[in-house]
């Protein structure tokens, strides 16, 4: 058998979260596009999924995401020429600043929210409410796990 073929027929744990993340991304960006929001890649998720409604540190994105500062630097800048999030400063600390959404952002950032529970509610009922929870729940732990190997 060809590696391909046995790639095929049993995918590993990569190949199955790159068939996860691809499609849920796709799904994603085409709704939000169906519902009128500008075309906005998945590598802007680096920034949004992990921002507060607050703000947040631009290094703490760059940690949350795994993404380098710089990176995420770059990102940040695009977000904001794209009126989705500015920078202010942080009362915690004035030398630091927030990166917080604008109010267009802040949509964005929510119907994204509303998107992906319609996702986990669809594929919850695929394989029942608790069987889901309980994948979901071990998917995280093997996550973490291997991200910490970092």
């Amino acid at each position: 058998m060809r590696r391909s073929e046995r790639k095929q027929a049993e995918p590993d744990l990569g190949i199955l979260a790159s068939w996860l993340l691809l499609s849920v991304q796709q799904e994603l960006g085409e709704t939000m596009e169906q519902e009128g929001f500008a075309p906005l890649g998945p590598r802007y998720g680096a920034v949004l999924a992990y921002l507060d409604e607050e703000g947040t540190r631009a290094t703490e994105l760059a940690q949350l995401s795994g993404q380098h500062k710089q990176v995420v630097g770059t990102l940040i800048d695009e977000l904001v020429a794209m009126d989705c999030v500015e920078r202010q400063p942080d009362p915690q600390d004035r030398r630091a600043k927030l990166i917080v959404p604008t109010a267009h952002g802040l949509e964005r950032m929510r119907r994204s929210d509303a998107i992906m529970a319609a996702i986990e509610e669809r594929h919850a009922r695929l394989i029942g409410k608790s069987a889901y929870a309980e994948f979901k729940q071990a998917f995280k732990r093997i996550a973490e796990a291997q991200r910490d190997r970092r």
